[in-house]
């Protein structure tokens, strides 16, 4: 047989090898790193606005401006909302003349002032004549006691001036109070959501005007009862949000609430999310996990790869299926405690395909798993 025919069918014996194992499934794996692992508690959670209020006019009125629109944005102390003060504003005008003519009248003076000053002159003159004998002792004491009467009328008279005056006083604040209650500001800042009244309107006290969000938020996160005890203020975490895909956002437990959801037992905490504030709207849900422990790992693999405690493994272009014992979970990869060593690979996706003894083509993946 000559060389070039030896070369021939060796080359024909390459290509036959070659054929064969491209047309082997191709198996997507991952390799078994060491490194470092993390414990995780997983969870849900839910964006809150930190609160919402109906606002509300303390007193009735008819709208005359408004500036509420569902959407917009509203600055604490701005003014939103104007009712018709004309008739409140006359009626304080009114009553500040009628506070004018009263203290011009007590300035005159008192009539009952001017009695007195008389009687007292009287009853000096009548104490002179009893002195000297000319005027009797019992009609003398009759006189002091009228002259008290007019003390008393004057001092009651000018009590119930003073009870006048304050009294207007009192009336011109209250009154005053309830025009700036006829203009209606916002109390923090937030956003207008529905708006119930528009100018025109005429409406009653504590009628419901609009509702405002604020614009601070709270990202609640509800954890099972049996994750609860790990956790602690300040641990970090990881937050996917559903609108905004895989992407991952660091995260830390700010609060823990001490009770349990009483229709579903899921605690709840707070934690704050390094995110745009413009992307946290109120409603969406994502989820979480809470890193509890972290430890330095001999052997770590995608959660992907796992089903139970088993795993594909792909050696020498056979699939093995390995049993483990894990560790550390979290989100995205498990520590692997017996069963697998670093170098290893494993199958990560479409492992229902796969069955023990399987000739595969393994391809591998990149791994970009955040723990």
């Amino acid at each position: 047989m000559g060389k070039k025919t030896i070369l021939i069918i060796v080359g024909a014996a390459f290509g036959i090898a070659a054929f064969f194992y491209l047309s082997r499934p191709q198996a997507l794996v991952a390799e078994v790193t060491s490194g470092r692992a993390v414990k995780a508690v997983p969870g849900s959670v839910i964006v809150q606005a930190e609160y919402e209020m109906e606002l509300k006019s303390e007193v009735g009125g008819r709208v005359i401006k408004s500036e509420l629109d569902p959407g917009k944005p509203v600055k604490a102390g701005e003014v939103l909302c104007q009712l018709d003060t004309g008739d409140l504003v006359l009626d304080i005008e009114k009553t500040k003349d009628e506070y004018a003519a009263a203290k011009r009248r007590i300035a005159v003076g008192s009539s009952i002032e001017l009695e007195l000053a008389n009687a007292k002159d009287n009853l000096a003159d009548l104490e002179r004549l009893n002195r000297s004998g000319n005027y009797s002792d019992a009609d003398l004491t009759r006189k002091r006691r009228e002259v008290k009467q007019i003390e008393q009328r004057f001092e009651l008279e000018k009590v119930n001036n003073a009870l006048l005056i304050e009294g207007y006083e009192n009336t011109l604040k209250v009154k005053q109070r309830q025009l700036e209650k006829m203009t209606i500001t916002a109390p923090f800042d937030g956003v207008v959501s529905m708006v119930y009244a528009r100018p025109g309107d005429l409406i009653g006290g504590n009628s419901p005007i609009a509702t405002l969000i604020s614009t601070s938020r709270t990202v609640e996160a509800k954890i099972s009862e049996e994750n609860f005890a790990d956790l602690k203020v300040g641990q970090k975490a990881s937050v996917r949000f559903l609108p905004y895909g895989a992407w991952l956002y660091d995260a830390t437990v700010t609060k823990i609430l001490p009770t349990a959801d009483p229709t579903t037992q899921r605690y709840i905490v707070h934690v704050d999310v390094d995110i745009a504030p413009e992307k946290l709207v109120p409603g969406i849900t994502g989820e979480i996990t809470i890193v509890v422990g972290e430890r330095d790992a001999k052997a770590k693999i995608p959660r992907r790869a796992l089903f139970g405690n088993y795993v594909y493994v792909v050696q020498d272009g056979r699939v093995q299926l390995r049993n483990i014992e894990t560790g550390y979970v979290s989100m995205t990869t498990v520590e692997v405690l017996k069963g697998l060593s670093a170098g290893e690979q494993v199958i990560v996706d479409e492992i229902d395909r796969f069955r023990e003894g399987d000739r595969v083509r393994p391809v591998l993946v990149e791994r970009n798993d955040k723990s």
